[in-house]
């Protein structure tokens, strides 16, 4: 798989046999964004057991594909499908991050919003985007959207919080059906 290290040892080497004055801005500057993701290799090697990364494009490392499949919880068997496109101010500005599955979810809405407050620029919690998260964070709070933060108490999708709620009225209190 092509890298940006590899990109960036063979910009280097035409670098060196160039003259500094002679190389154009654009071989001689590396944006901040495509350096933080040379550490992509990591992530793919800290990820949970339940999520796979895909990369359409090796050459653009600043958008990949996760999929999230759950091996526990309400949504085990299911296979969930994320777009995480880094944007050129990152790591100032938190990842645009969009479900691609259609899913019946109360922190997703059936366009592919998500509602994760670490993916929240400015955050009333305090738990929002800040420069020292990183993809790793990212993935492994997609991961948990499954599990442990399902939230129902502050949905973003009303109606699926509701129809969870309903039914779980009905099953705890089955002579109420």
């Amino acid at each position: 798989m092509l890298t940006l290290a590899n990109k960036l040892k063979r910009d280097s080497g035409v670098r060196g046999s160039r003259t500094s004055s002679a190389a154009p801005d654009s071989v001689r500057r590396v944006s901040i964004r495509d350096r933080l993701l040379v550490k992509v290799a990591e992530l793919e090697a800290n990820l949970p057991c339940t999520c796979k990364l895909n990369f359409p494009d090796p050459n653009m490392l600043h958008y990949f594909q996760l999929t999230v499949s759950p091996d526990e919880s309400y949504y085990q068997g299911g296979k969930f499908q994320f777009e995480v496109e880094v944007p050129d101010a990152y790591n100032m500005v938190p990842p645009k991050v969009k479900c691609l599955t259609r899913i019946w979810h109360p922190n997703i809405t059936e366009t592919g919003e998500i509602c994760l407050s670490l993916l929240r620029e400015h955050s009333i919690d305090g738990t929002g985007w800040a420069p020292t998260r990183t993809l790793k964070d990212v993935v492994w709070g997609l991961n948990s959207l499954f599990t442990d933060l399902l939230n129902f108490d502050d949905p973003l999708n009303i109606e699926a919080a509701e129809h969870h709620l309903r039914d779980k009225v009905k099953n705890s209190f089955p002579y109420l059906s």
